[in-house]
């Protein structure tokens, strides 16, 4: 059947009340979601598995629980998408690698369960760069996955087929992981909201340490309202992650609507990145609709460099993805990216002395964003120095520092994971000028808050979807 485009774009919160007012039955939901997905998945490639019967028998379920008047939680009968990098039990979790092609973890990850018990009805899992650790969703076992605006262009990533799942509707909220922008990056390049939550607020026991600085799973939805529905569903301590936050500031309800008399700094370029004139327009157009809603914005130098922040940014990713992923070289080197097996070899020839001297460095940058914050409310920057390159484009084309110390680089997420605590999100500020074989592509500003201060940076981007609604724009790939 055809998917009712209307009720496949509607957000996760309206659906929730809906189905407790029982005028929409999970069944019909769930039904439309996996329609929208067979109609966008052999396009843009956003999942990897679907599961209609077990989807389908939990609607079914989640309709009789309604119908019997028990006790619903806030995403009862809505359907999500977790990423295949997250583990999921009884599920097969490829993490994007063949070397993984055959896992299926023994239980849920945490964030899982929290979603699980809101009620929420998993009806697949969403592609991921092998290990995740690419801006562009493609990987040697699942292939590219392409952006709704244009399928020429990548998704971003690795969060890319949560992102493109919540753009062209098959769900209204997914999973994603950020651990050098790899929620906001998709996020940016779909036209949707990616929401980095500060360090710990969302337990991450995912990996194989709890006491990584610069990993967090966060939302990917159409509305603000939807991200922090989702923030609320998982957030909260747990011993399953030494560094998860105990007490964590609530978010108001509503949001908020208004930005007069905050104080927010603005930078075009962090101070060293090359900025696509297109995405410097939009920003500046941002800042100002937001000092004519009665903020203060002024620029700010942050004092970074090129070498200090994406040089050492590469060598801890590196040694990253040696510690999580190096025993993995041995029986699948010849199967894996290219790129993944580079990156693990510099993170095994790092020394100890290097990564207490990357330290060190982030110490610098972390010194120079709190100058920032002792006089502003929040950081406004692009999301990424460009608009959504071609999928085929080599990693290695974003990596080039120009003889003026300019990083002619993608995206300006990770100074914002190396600086770890920071809340950040991303949402839709603009389209570039017919960009995308469907019209212009999405533009993405990066909303930075204090330390654990998510309240104020949700306040500011739910001010500017007020300002500026994204939500009612709908890519045009699959065709419509």
């Amino acid at each position: 059947m055809a998917a009712d485009l209307d009720l496949a774009y509607t957000a996760a919160t309206e659906l929730a009340a809906r189905i407790r007012a029982k005028e929409l039955s999970p069944v019909e939901i769930v039904e439309n979601a996996l329609a929208r997905i067979e109609e966008v998945n052999p396009v843009l490639n956003a999942f990897c598995f679907v599961y209609p019967e077990e989807a389908m028998a939990a609607a079914r379920q989640a309709e009789a629980d309604a119908g019997k008047g028990k006790a619903l939680g806030p995403l009862h009968g809505v359907p999500i998408a977790i990423k295949d990098f997250t583990p999921t039990a009884g599920k097969v979790t490829t993490r994007g690698s063949f070397s993984h092609e055959n896992w299926v973890p023994d239980r849920d990850s945490l964030i899982v369960e929290r979603l699980r018990a809101a009620g929420a009805i998993m009806v697949g899992k969403t592609t991921t760069p092998e290990f995740a650790y690419s801006s562009f969703t493609r990987s040697p076992l699942w292939g590219h996955t392409r952006n709704p605006w244009d399928p020429a262009k990548t998704s971003g990533g690795s969060s890319g087929g949560s992102a493109v799942a919540v753009a062209t509707g098959c769900v209204p909220l997914a999973e994603g992981t950020d651990m050098g922008g790899s929620v906001r990056i998709p996020a940016s390049f779909c036209g949707i909201a990616g929401l980095k939550p500060s360090l710990g607020r969302i337990p991450m026991d995912i990996l194989s340490t709890v006491y990584d600085p610069i990993s967090h799973f966060g939302p990917l939805a159409r509305t603000l309202d939807d991200a922090a529905l989702f923030l609320r569903c998982c957030e909260g301590s747990s011993d399953r992650d030494y560094q998860s936050q105990s007490d964590p500031r609530p978010l108001p309800a509503p949001l908020g609507q208004s930005v007069k008399g905050m104080k927010l700094a603005l930078s075009y370029d962090l101070g060293f990145f090359a900025i696509d004139p297109e995405v410097r327009s939009a920003v500046a157009a941002a800042a100002d609709a937001f000092r004519d809603a009665g903020a203060t914005v002024e620029e700010v130098e942050l004092d970074w460099t090129a070498a200090q922040v994406a040089e050492t940014w590469n060598d801890y990713w590196g040694a990253f993805m040696a510690a999580g992923f190096g025993h993995t070289l041995k029986a699948y080197r010849d199967k894996m990216d290219p790129n993944v097996v580079a990156l693990i070899e510099t993170g095994q020839s790092l020394s100890a002395q290097r990564l207490m001297e990357i330290q060190k460095l982030w110490t610098g940058q972390w010194q120079s964003l709190a100058k920032v914050f002792e006089r502003f409310d929040a950081l406004l920057c692009p999301t990424m120095a460009l608009p959504p390159p071609d999928a085929e484009t080599p990693d290695e084309d974003f990596d080039r520092i120009d003889q003026d110390g300019r990083l002619h680089g993608l995206d300006m997420t990770h100074p914002f994971n190396n600086v770890g605590r920071c809340p950040v999100l991303s949402v839709p500020c603009g389209w570039t000028d017919g960009g995308g074989t469907g019209g212009g592509l999405p533009i993405g500003l990066q909303i930075v808050g204090h330390r654990y201060d998510d309240p104020t940076v949700m306040r500011i981007g739910a001010a500017w979807e007020i300002l500026k609604p994204w939500a009612d724009k709908r890519p045009p790939y699959p065709q419509m």
